[in-house]
């Protein structure tokens, strides 16, 4: 991502809560309280290189809201990360955790770099190096990160074990998304992607009375499209299309999504999969006449251009804002059911959340347990989303984006109200 591409994730993310403040009716003053960050952090974190050049990196941590209670959100390692970009998504988990009704606050953080260059050496190091910078402003009851972008339980292990170092408080709760050995959930790998199958599920109900045989194609057939997929296909959806950066493939009578992954893990790829009836490009994948369309990979991938050809009646949002404001308002007036990201993607915060629990009361959470709490937690806030842009908004005039928003901002100027900070 780009200095501009951030500079407008973070106008989009403004733009989004203001829309949010004047449907709730609120002052200028409260758009300003909740627009800017309490704390943004700047690292700078030198690593010796394996061949004895010392090397610096930057990294920040964004803690945007504390009101509903400690900063939570993920750290991303990635070579275009900008402060801008840390920012808009720190604000995005402050809307994404009072949604799901955690008891959290919005944080992100993120390292510029790019980590597939590096050694084991040379990344533990990085992140041990990180976690030095921001050790005094995190904790169990503070903040408390987790993995994003090309970070991962071996990272977050690191971390935390450089967090036992430099205070001698060996808790497991100031990170999730830690190696299962060291109070992690399997249930993690699944959850973004399982998250946004029991959304669609559940607004496939409330249009169709329910997703038995409705057609879906899937853009972005990693993690979280490949486990969207196969739990779709499991509930009795037709998944007919996926892709990847490569392009995407096409079948009228479905596909089998552990086969596709198969055959994407050995060559590269879901275009080598040769049950497939035809191939296609992203651009086609996003326009197909099925009735849900989940896209996976990028955002901006819905835009003014191409919404008036999007022929699906249910998008899901499984990638971080992949429909733009003004394709979204277009769609959502001709008739189309979005379900917005910090909706549809809550999976893995509220798996991190029960991992979090899970560390403070001593491990007596099973894998069975915790699925089962984010399927009802999915399902709850699904619904109680539903409920508000038909009860307090106008469907048609209002989308279900500015129903999730709206809704998540009003617990938070509550919160603030009650503390007395508003």
């Amino acid at each position: 991502m780009s200095f501009t591409d951030s500079r407008r994730l973070l106008l989009e993310a403004e733009k989004i809560l203001r829309r949010a403040v004047e449907l709730l009716g609120y002052s200028e003053d409260v758009y300003n309280a909740l627009r800017l960050p309490e704390r943004v952090i700047q690292v700078k974190i030198p690593v010796r290189m394996d061949d004895g050049r010392v090397k610096v990196f930057i990294g920040w941590r964004s803690q945007h809201n504390s009101a509903l209670g400690p900063y939570k959100g993920g750290i991303r390692f990635h070579p275009a990360v900008t402060m801008e970009e840390v920012i808009a998504l720190s604000m995005m988990m402050t809307w994404k955790n009072a949604l799901a009704e955690l008891p959290y606050g919005g944080g992100k953080g993120g390292v510029k770099v790019d980590p597939h260059v590096l050694s084991k050496r040379e990344l533990e190091e990085l992140s041990r190096g990180y976690m030095r910078g921001i050790y005094k402003y995190i904790g169990p009851d503070t903040d408390i990160p987790a993995p994003d972008v090309y970070t991962s339980p071996q990272i977050m292990a690191w971390m935390m074990d450089e967090y036992y170092r430099l205070t001698g408080e060996n808790k497991l709760g100031v990170i999730t998304g830690k190696p299962k050995l060291l109070g992690g959930f399997e249930t993690r790998i699944i959850a973004t992607g399982f998250g946004v199958a029991v959304a669609a599920r559940e607004a496939a109900k409330k249009m169709w009375g329910g997703v038995e045989g409705r057609t879906v194609a899937i853009q972005g057939y990693g993690n979280v499209g490949y486990y969207a997929a196969k739990f779709l296909h499991e509930m009795g959806a037709t998944v007919v299309a996926v892709s990847d950066s490569r392009g995407g493939i096409y079948s009228s009578k479905g596909l089998n999504p552990d086969e596709v992954k198969q055959v994407k893990s050995k060559t590269g790829s879901v275009i080598n999969y040769e049950n497939a009836e035809k191939r296609i490009t992203n651009e086609e994948l996003l326009e197909l006449d099925v009735d849900i369309l989940i896209p996976a990979a990028i955002e901006y991938v819905i835009t003014e251009e191409n919404a008036p050809r999007i022929k699906a009646k249910l998008i899901v949002e499984g990638a971080n804002g992949p429909v733009t404001a003004a394709a979204d308002e277009y769609l959502s007036q001709r008739g189309v059911v979005i379900v917005p990201d910090i909706l549809a993607s809550a999976g893995g915060v509220i798996m991190s959340h029960i991992e979090w629990v899970d560390n403070r009361i001593g491990g007596w959470i099973s894998e069975e347990e915790a699925r089962r709490k984010l399927e009802e937690k999915m399902v709850r806030i699904t619904l109680a989303v539903w409920e508000f842009w038909h009860s307090k908004l106008e469907p048609g005039k209002h989308s279900m984006r500015d129903a999730a928003y709206s809704l998540a901002v009003k617990r938070v100027v509550e919160a603030m109200q009650l503390r007395g900070l508003l």
